[in-house]
């Protein structure tokens, strides 16, 4: 809101016998914030442009981003003042609206600001994902015009600083012992091997110069093609080279033989502001382990009824065995795992406008999760453009278990929750392109309830694998806070998600692994689910007949990513508003 404006706004609050200091007053505080955090998100943009991941792509830039210490000596300083701005900000003098950009907003720079108490920037890698395979991402990324090849070429020529910053705050992490595990390591230098085994035009980095847009002349085509093989050549590959060299001859002997996140400097103080991360929530490890516990108990006793309606002679544990190793329970082809997947969806297509009021206009591509990532990666990851699925070791992709996957990784799960959000004209980009993991990954896991309702768990051997799915997810609640507070082995972890789900024992592992590696982030997908499965009974026990279920997943869609007590807040409002939908009847389907 410029001067100008303001000035109407006073003189329309004097015409109508309004008070102008109030006007004044109210109107400040909104412009305040709203500058705030539009020029954070710009300078925020800007500092992590050229970075990407499966789930969002960075601003488009010649260069990757600086993770140097001056570098995030400056973002702590600068989130540090924003902080500072915030608490001068009369949160009550802001409009409605503008109160719950306000929570959101905050909650986004407190994680900020916690993560660079804590340098985390000095291990940047996980057992699932690192900073070397985010920039596969960008390889895969289709290129339109000549300025974004020469853009990609020149991130390409940044793969050398950008990895010995990385490497830098990697031994700076290695001599206070803040590092990933020695134990999760095993095989993942693989995905770096194999940028350098890969030569010429089979390297990952050519992939956009094989198809280029005919737009660029031939000429041009071949010049941009010359300068990429002479750029990983002369670039690419050797930077790959030094941190392969790096990861296997300094990181890996010198890494932490702990597990524990307690372990670590000021861990138990990490552990909990990784809980508050992903969970939003003030829970301590003992109140969730507790609950994982209860909750693991409720699920077994489901599948008991399951393992019962079937017949099976034998116990939990031979039935189990039986769903691992029985072959009419696997894919025998990639291709097949893959079109499965695609007919789930379609299924799905011809029934969620009877559960979502509004659909997103983008729409969701199903391909498998790349080579270089699948031997460590989840069975399937979605985001807005791309549901990935993982045709990597096919024994160890269950059928049973792909309907409850495909709704929590397409739709409704994160491939229409993230698309939805960022359709949202009238909310700020910070939330509309931000992932609070509670939200949304708890909206993903209630995703794979709304199957039931929807009636995608055709067999018995459905309902076990969505069951094994929702007691996977609980028994996360145990092992997390088992490993990270209890002081739990990896062999008690291993041991408690083989015993109590029907994973193979590949995805065992790998989980296992990433749950080791990524403290806290295993504990938002039961937490979120649970909130809203609660906040939906409490709508329908307050609205009676008026209860909508379509209106509630829209006030739920509606947000965005949000913490969790924001996303209460909401449903109390849409219960006091009558149960109706935040979207106009037009916008509906």
């Amino acid at each position: 809101m410029n001067r100008l404006l303001i000035g109407f706004v006073l003189l329309a609050a004097m015409a109508m016998g309004g008070n102008v200091a109030a006007a004044a007053s109210s109107a400040a505080p909104a412009e305040r914030f709203k500058t705030l955090y539009e020029r954070e998100w710009d300078w925020r943009q800007t500092q992590f442009a050229g970075a990407d991941d499966e789930d969002s792509e960075g601003k488009t830039a010649d260069h990757l981003p600086k993770v140097d210490p001056a570098t995030q000596a400056e973002r702590t300083r600068y989130w540090q003042d924003v902080l500072r701005q915030l608490d001068a900000i009369p949160v009550s003098a802001l409009p409605e609206q503008e109160q719950v950009n306000y929570q959101v907003y905050r909650n986004q720079i407190e994680v900020l600001l916690d993560q660079q108490r804590f340098h985390a920037w000095e291990m940047p890698f996980n057992s699932d994902s690192a900073f070397w395979t985010n920039l596969g991402f960008t390889a895969r990324k289709p290129l339109r015009d000549t300025e974004s090849y020469r853009s990609y070429l020149a991130q390409l020529a940044d793969v050398p600083r950008y990895f010995d910053e990385q490497i830098d705050n990697m031994r700076a992490g290695l001599v206070r012992g803040f590092s990933v595990p020695q134990v999760t390591l095993k095989g993942r230098d693989q995905s770096i091997a194999e940028v350098i085994d890969a030569k010429g035009e089979a390297n990952l980095f050519y992939t956009p110069f094989k198809r280029m847009p005919s737009v660029i002349s031939a000429t041009e085509q071949a010049q941009l093609r010359e300068q990429a093989l002479q750029t990983i050549e002369t670039k690419v590959v050797p930077a790959y080279s030094k941190l392969l060299a790096f990861i296997r001859q300094e990181y890996t002997p010198q890494a932490r033989t702990s597990l524990a996140a307690r372990s670590m400097p000021d861990g138990e103080a990490y552990y909990q502001a990784q809980i508050r991360e992903f969970t939003t929530l003030d829970m301590s490890p003992d109140e969730i382990h507790a609950l994982g516990l209860k909750e693991v108990a409720r699920l077994r006793a489901e599948m008991d009824e399951v393992i019962a309606q079937v017949g099976f002679k034998g116990d939990f544990a031979d039935f189990l065995h039986y769903l691992r190793t029985d072959p009419k329970f696997y894919p025998k082809t990639g291709e097949e795992l893959l079109m499965r997947a695609a007919w789930i969806a379609k299924r799905v297509d011809g029934k969620i406008g009877e559960y979502v009021g509004r659909l997103p206009r983008q729409r969701f591509a199903i391909e498998p999760v790349p080579p270089d990532l699948a031997p460590f990666y989840t069975g399937g990851r979605g985001g807005p453009t791309t549901y990935l699925v993982n045709t990597y070791n096919l024994p160890s992709r269950p059928l049973y278990n792909l309907t409850a996957l495909t709704l929590h990784e397409s739709s409704p799960g994160h491939s229409l929750q993230m698309s939805l959000a960022a359709e949202q004209d009238a909310m700020p980009d910070f939330r509309r392109y931000t992932y609070i993991s509670a939200y949304g990954e708890g909206w993903a896991l209630y995703s794979e309830y709304l199957g039931i309702e929807m009636g995608m768990y055709d067999t018995p051997y459905d309902r076990f694998g969505y069951l094994t799915y929702q007691m996977w997810r609980a028994a996360r609640l145990v092992i997390d806070t088992g490993v990270h507070h209890l002081g739990w082995s990896r062999e008690q972890a291993l041991a408690f998600l083989r015993d109590n789900t029907a994973l193979s024992e590949h995805e065992v592992t790998t989980e296992v692994d990433r749950y080791i590696a990524w403290p806290g982030q295993a504990l938002s997908y039961y937490l979120g689910e649970l909130t809203i499965l609660r906040l939906r009974e409490k709508a329908e026990r307050a609205l009676g007949g008026k209860f909508d279920l379509r209106n509630f997943h829209d006030a739920v869609l509606a947000q965005g990513s949000v913490p969790l007590p924001v996303l209460e807040q909401r449903i109390d409002r849409f219960i006091a508003e009558g149960g109706k939908s935040p979207w106009p009847e037009k916008d509906k389907k």
